[in-house]
């Protein structure tokens, strides 16, 4: 049969309906927009398949359709007409057809594309009015057998099921003539692994409501998750995994998802049928039910306290105790509380408090005012409703500045207990205990901590002198030997932004948080920088594991821990425990790890999902070089060549000192047969590394790019003699794959321990 072209099309449907443009394809069908001629109204027209026709027959799906058509529910699409046609020029092979009203809204999948997540209201409102259409095709014996995002239509906010019945009248087909494995062989699916249940998998022909119920589950899950319940590389390893593996824990991936969801979410995913809700509209009833107050996880962001003092040099000391009550309240672990990084954006408040909750996806936001004066300070703290402005919370100190600490431990604790959240005994001590007795090394301390945050090489090097001013006020003072030891570990690390020997950096960030654990073998802040120095540095996998988990144990709200620990994941090729940490990360810290998400996700080969995550970011923060290449790389790898290339050159224009961005580039351009643009970024990198330190890593890139795979592992082998750059990645690294068969390449594992 010639191909479906418009024009073709068009001529079959001559007189009824005139085709604009293709609109979207799925496993069975083809769906185009076009005009209703007759009644003067925009239309989709889903043909089917051809082979799918042939099986089913013009007489056969006239009767079956007729079955959809009568479905009369204000969440079910309407069939307007169907029918079966050929060409006028005696083709006798026939195309069968319907026609749906035209939702400009776009399907579900559209919607998760661009979000990734719904809020938790919101999906659970779009699974209600699923729910209801399929209790009314039920009610009628017509189970769907195809539910999942593609099938469910936005309008004007409504949410609409299509294709009732297509995936069923196929199925039975195909099972009359027994060509079941024949279809599935062809390329057609009855039904979407992702969301198909466990007897559906297993190819059961008496399947009821209860298998649609499943179906369900696992959109609420991806609306909540941002992906199913279950994915892997091919449907076989999904259609497994279902029958062999726990489902993942919604509240371990979304924290704020309610106790309630997660509980009638893993009733609705039972492989067993029987241990499942018996309809849709149970499975709402326990959605939907008034959540018992403690199934609501507390949740908390510190906004940064405002300088009331009048000398501007206070504003460190504001800061200071910001991120002091942030620690302190990251050592409870059935509290969320959102990290550093994004609620500093919220300094200058020119959101309202509850847009500010809304972002940082919390029901509670703690706010206040420092004034100093002398050695007195005064200290107002407020916790407030995020959702109605409410005061839950309120208190007034003024104090000595040796009082420091107990206001800031008071402040922690009554918010816990404020938000109801349970204390350990062990995080009671942890709390209470006081990082140093002298007032003035604290100072120095926070002096430290102003300058790393700037994360530039002046500000690191700037607050390891304060650092190690506060460490000679007082030498017992383990948090000031935590903050030099996490400087030199980003020093060291640092991705082609910082000109210091790696080697050096690492030895020194050794020293400091050997010290620093010396004095306090609890502090967890040190546990994740030792955890992150045997992972780039000793590749020590087994021991920088085992400190991530002490370091989450001791300190759960920390988000660059589960962050670090991701980076380990994936370079073991551990890539769902990866992708599931980085998400705690962003959880946490919902403003950053964005470009981390995008990363893992190429890692992972997963390229449409690492393009998706990487638009979000670069729409969120568009002067954030890292996003802008890691989009270049998204685009590079789903076939997208010019846009990746003008993505990557952006992140080198937008940090020309940076060797890493530079050195992506020259690969990228080899890759795409730019040769001599990728040569002249060689030459490049080479005169800078006569003036400063260039990691060999990055050389490493543009040969693999060029094809050069010896010198790419002379480069590579010097990089782990180094410790330089991410080498402790390479095997998980997406670019340099070309390389994985080398024997160098090989050995290079070996030695790691990798292989």
């Amino acid at each position: 049969m010639p191909s479906l072209t418009l024009d073709r099309l068009s001529s079959m449907l001559t007189g009824r309906y005139a085709v604009e443009r293709e609109i979207g394809q799925g496993g069975m069908a083809t769906v185009y927009l076009a005009d209703d001629l007759k009644h003067h109204r925009k239309v989709a027209i889903k043909v089917l398949r051809s082979d799918v026709g042939s099986i089913l027959g013009a007489d056969r799906f006239a009767r079956e359709i007729q079955i959809a058509a009568s479905l009369n529910h204000p969440h079910i699409l309407p069939l307007y007409d169907s029918g079966a046609c050929s060409d006028s020029n005696g083709d006798t092979e026939t195309l069968l057809w319907f026609s749906m009203p035209f939702v400009s809204g776009g399907s579900l999948r559209q919607s998760l594309a661009r979000q990734r997540q719904l809020s938790v209201d919101e999906a659970i409102r779009i699974t209600v009015q699923v729910a209801s259409a399929l209790d009314y095709a039920h009610a009628r014996g017509l189970i769907h057998r195809d539910i999942k995002p593609e099938n469910i239509l936005l309008h004007e906010g409504e949410a609409m099921v299509t294709d009732f019945g297509i995936a069923l009248m196929v199925a039975r087909e195909a099972e009359q003539r027994g060509s079941g494995e024949r279809f599935t062989a062809t390329g057609i699916s009855l039904g979407t692994p992702q969301y198909m249940s466990p007897e559906q998998s297993a190819g059961e022909r008496s399947l009821d409501a209860r298998s649609d119920v499943y179906s369900l589950g696992c959109v609420l899950y991806e609306m909540l998750a941002g992906e199913p319940p279950y994915t892997g590389p091919s449907p076989q390893a999904i259609m497994a995994k279902r029958f062999t593996d726990v489902v993942p824990s919604i509240r371990r991936l979304r924290p704020t998802v309610p106790v309630a969801v997660e509980q009638a979410l893993l009733k609705a995913l039972a492989t067993t049928p029987a241990d499942r809700f018996a309809t849709a509209a149970d499975f709402v009833r326990a959605l939907t039910s008034p959540p018992e107050q403690q199934s609501r996880p507390p949740s908390v962001a510190v906004l940064p306290f405002r300088n009331l003092s009048t000398d501007p040099e206070n504003e460190f000391f504001a800061d200071g105790i910001t991120e002091d009550v942030i620690a302190q309240l990251s050592k409870i672990r059935s509290l969320k509380v959102i990290s550093r990084t994004s609620v500093m954006p919220f300094k200058t408040r020119e959101q309202s408090l509850r847009e500010i909750g809304a972002t940082l996806q919390v029901g509670t936001l703690l706010e206040g005012s420092v004034r100093r004066a002398g050695d007195r300070v005064r200290i107002v703290a407020q916790l407030i409703d995020a959702a109605d402005d409410r005061h839950v919370w309120t208190e007034t100190y003024d104090r000595q500045l040796n009082d420091i600490f107990a206001i800031q431990t008071d402040v922690a604790l009554q918010i816990a207990s404020a938000l109801e959240a349970e204390l350990s005994v062990d995080e009671r001590t942890r709390i209470r205990r006081k990082p140093t007795h002298d007032v003035r090394a604290y100072q120095l301390y926070l002096k430290a901590r102003h300058s790393y945050n700037r994360y530039t090489e002046e500000g690191f090097r700037t607050g390891i002198e304060y650092s190690r001013q506060a460490i000679a006020a007082d030498p017992g003072f383990a948090l000031a030997y935590a903050g030099v030891g996490l400087a030199y570990a980003e020093l060291a690390s640092g991705e082609g932004g910082v000109i210091i020997d790696p080697e050096v950096a690492f030895q020194e960030g050794k020293k400091a948080i050997t010290k620093a654990l010396e004095l306090d073998s609890s502090l967890g802040e040190a546990h994740a920088v030792l955890a992150l120095l045997r992972l780039v540095h000793d590749h020590d996998w087994a021991g920088s594991e085992r400190e991530f988990r002490l370091a989450l144990e001791l300190n759960p709200g920390s988000a660059d821990a589960y962050d670090h620990y991701s980076w380990l994941c994936a370079a073991l090729e551990r890539f769902d425990e990866a992708l599931t940490l980085v998400r705690r990360a962003q959880e946490l810290d919902p403003l950053a790890h964005r470009a981390d998400l995008a990363t893992t996700f190429l890692r992972a080969g997963r390229y449409q999902e690492a393009l998706d995550e990487a638009i979000r970011c670069v729409e969120f923060d568009p002067y954030y070089a890292r996003g802008h290449s890691t989009l270049g790389w998204a685009y590079m790898k789903n076939g997208m060549v010019e846009q990746g290339l003008a993505e990557l050159e952006r992140a080198r224009d937008m940090a020309p000192v940076n060797t890493l961005f530079m050195a992506q580039l020259g690969q990228a351009y080899a890759m795409s047969g730019r040769t001599d643009d990728a040569k002249r970024i060689l030459e490049k990198l080479e005169q800078m590394s006569k003036e400063r330190y260039v990691s060999p890593y990055h050389f490493a890139y543009v040969h693999t790019g060029l094809g050069d795979a010896d010198r790419a592992m002379d480069y590579l082998e010097r990089a782990h003699r180094e410790r330089a750059g991410s080498v402790f990645g390479i095997k998980g690294s997406f670019l340099f794959r070309s390389l994985h068969q080398h024997p160098r390449f090989r050995a290079l594992l070996r030695k790691m321990n990798l292989d």
